[in-house]
């Protein structure tokens, strides 16, 4: 995989005195009770890059003020392991999100390839992780798109740090269109933070949006679904559970776009 930076560090400060001029969250946004618009936002980033702490700022924003009206943003934050020989070993990173980072490749082919910060909005458009006037441009359009909406419940197993997880279509919201979809499963963390004591960013204090602790890639699921589809999700015990967040998308194997998507915390 080859290693692409962005030089974008320098324009956090023009980032952050300009958000007030387009981020303008509504009371509807964080108070309606109405079903929303499910958008994936995945970012790719390491601890080991030095322009990716801005992207990760930004995602962890997007994931607390869900700014924008009738959307609700399911953001992963997927840490890569391209970056770990550069002299500090991103403990959040794992060669499953550089493998799901390099299979966007062949969708856009004008980036040149996998870099970091990179964000990518369910599948249909990519660009610098830092960009938020871009990013709320594309969610908005991605809300815009007929997706479906996946229902979750969970219930713990009987194994320690084991849930069984219940997937279900809502059937209020528009169906895929397609019959097979690919279905992934995600396990994310909020509130966890870092500091470096090598690589470009050492000694810098790096807190973090939602880390995808785990991505598992399960069979493909026919549609329509006929029965509420199982499986089993396993936790580690350093994982925070009042933190955690399961994840659920359907995936078009053929253009990688989302096509269904949810999400529900865990159960006190």
């Amino acid at each position: 995989m080859r290693l692409k930076t962005v030089s974008f560090a320098v324009l956090l400060a023009v980032l952050l005195s300009f958000a007030s001029l387009f981020w303008h969250p509504s009371a509807a946004a964080s108070n309606s009770s109405a079903a929303k618009q499910p958008v994936i936002v995945e970012l790719f980033t390491s601890e080991g890059c030095s322009d990716c702490p801005p992207a990760d700022t930004l995602l962890k924003r997007l994931a607390e003020e869900q700014p924008i009206d009738g959307v609700e943003i399911i953001p992963l934050e997927e840490h890569v392991d391209y970056w770990n020989h550069q002299g500090w070993n991103d403990p959040f990173s794992s060669v499953d999100f550089s493998v799901r980072q390099n299979d966007y490749t062949a969708v856009f082919p004008k980036a040149g390839g996998p870099y970091t910060p990179q964000m990518i909005v369910d599948g249909h458009a990519q660009f610098i992780g830092s960009r938020a006037n871009e990013a709320l441009e594309q969610i908005r359009a991605a809300a815009a798109q007929p997706k479906a909406r996946l229902l979750l419940t969970l219930a713990p197993a009987s194994k320690p740090h084991t849930y069984n997880v219940e997937l279900r279509l809502d059937p209020g919201s528009a169906a895929p269109d397609a019959s097979s979809l690919d279905f992934y499963l995600a396990v994310t963390e909020k509130g966890l933070h870092s500091t470096p004591n090598a690589g470009e960013n050492s000694g810098a204090a790096l807190t973090h949006g939602p880390v995808v602790r785990q991505l598992r890639k399960f069979h493909s699921i026919k549609l329509p679904l006929t029965a509420p589809v199982a499986n089993t999700i396993n936790l580690k015990d350093n994982w925070n559970t009042a933190n955690l967040t399961v994840v659920a998308f359907l995936v078009n194997p053929k253009t990688h776009q989302i096509q269904a998507a949810g999400a529900t915390t865990l159960p006190n």
